[in-house]
């Protein structure tokens, strides 16, 4: 068998995909798994030891590109896959696939993507995470009618690179000397998700106090609210709270945060990134649910409200009152992480 994924454009996505990854190979131990994704997502699948190759996908996330999309499907002709997984659910992500005449296109029937593929599946409601509908569609459809028939659902495992993490330690001033709290107070999908940065701050306080330091991770766009942080914290203790938003690379962080002994995050990208990598996750959720994409990790604490209204899934409080966020004491995190450090 010889494997074309078309993946995911988000970080956390695309780190849940590996466990679909895990499913192919040991369905298919020979098969070789190609996946087209954007370009950030590279050093991720480096570190999937079950792809073979990422793909760059030259058309930006959003465009229909309909010449685009052929000229790139034509292209792959020569590499004579076998089978396809086309893991977003538009029309136009399963283009590429049948222009590149691969015999069997699998996927959710999404927007109505009858005759665009033909291994289609129909009863997405029938898996309530994520993660069950990803490695369902590494099984024959027959089989799979509902969530619990799934033999197997293998957790993502990134590959650390010791000699990249010592690199960016260097880089960076950094040191193990005390443990390791990370925290990843920024969330891509939108306020509704991110914990206030003062209570970050209170929690990183406690943890300095009790003898650890805290590594604050994110993009650039995190930078502010990282910097926030550290403001926060009380200033005989900032020489221990390190911001790293907008300084390091995908990859960089996904080592960085594989040293950390435990990371406090919001439900974002790098809350998979962490499990991944087998920490210690005391996962924030404000909007959203657990219930469909929980981190993927045996040593996990949940942590969120229980107002009524809540989960909404809004980018934004439809209240402006971001109740669900700001009525999540630090204790409450705190206790969470003592759970894991006690």
């Amino acid at each position: 068998m010889k494997i074309l994924i078309i993946g995911p454009s988000w970080v956390g996505d695309m780190v849940m995909s590996q466990s679909l990854f895990i499913s192919l190979k040991k369905r298919h131990p020979n098969a070789l798994i190609d996946v087209l994704a954007p370009a950030w997502c590279k050093p991720i699948l480096e570190r999937m030891p079950e792809v073979n190759q990422a793909i760059e996908m030259p058309i930006g996330h959003g465009s229909f590109n309909l010449k685009g999309r052929y000229q790139l499907g034509k292209s792959l002709r020569e590499a004579k896959y076998t089978h396809s997984i086309i893991m977003p659910n538009s029309a136009k992500s399963a283009l590429i696939p049948l222009f590149a005449k691969i015999p069997v296109r699998t996927g959710w029937k999404g927007e109505s993507r009858y005759g665009l593929l033909n291994d289609i599946r129909t009863n997405k409601k029938d898996f309530g995470l994520v993660i069950e509908r990803y490695c369902s569609l590494a099984y024959p459809k027959a089989a799979m009618t509902h969530g619990d028939q799934i033999p197997e659902l293998p957790y993502p495992k990134l590959v650390v690179d010791d000699a990249v993490q010592a690199s960016a330690m260097a880089r960076l001033s950094l040191d193990t000397k005390r443990p390791v709290i990370g925290m990843c107070p920024g969330a891509e999908f939108g306020p509704s998700k991110r914990w206030p940065e003062q209570y970050f701050a209170k929690v990183a306080t406690h943890f300095i106090q009790q003898g650890y330091q805290v590594w604050l991770f994110g993009s650039q766009k995190d930078e502010a609210v990282t910097q926030s942080i550290v403001e926060h914290v009380t200033p005989e203790h900032q020489q221990h709270c390190h911001s790293l938003a907008g300084k390091t690379n995908l990859i960089e962080a996904v080592d960085l945060i594989a040293a950390c002994k435990t990371v406090v995050s919001n439900d974002s990208g790098l809350m998979h990134i962490a499990a991944a990598v087998s920490c210690n996750v005391v996962a924030v959720y404000g909007s959203t649910s657990p219930d469909y994409t929980p981190p993927l990790s045996k040593t996990v604490e949940i942590v969120h409200t229980d107002i009524d209204c809540r989960p909404c899934f809004k980018r934004e409080c439809p209240y402006q009152h971001l109740k669900c966020l700001k009525e999540l004491p630090p204790e409450q995190v705190i206790a969470a992480i003592n759970r894991f450090t006690h």
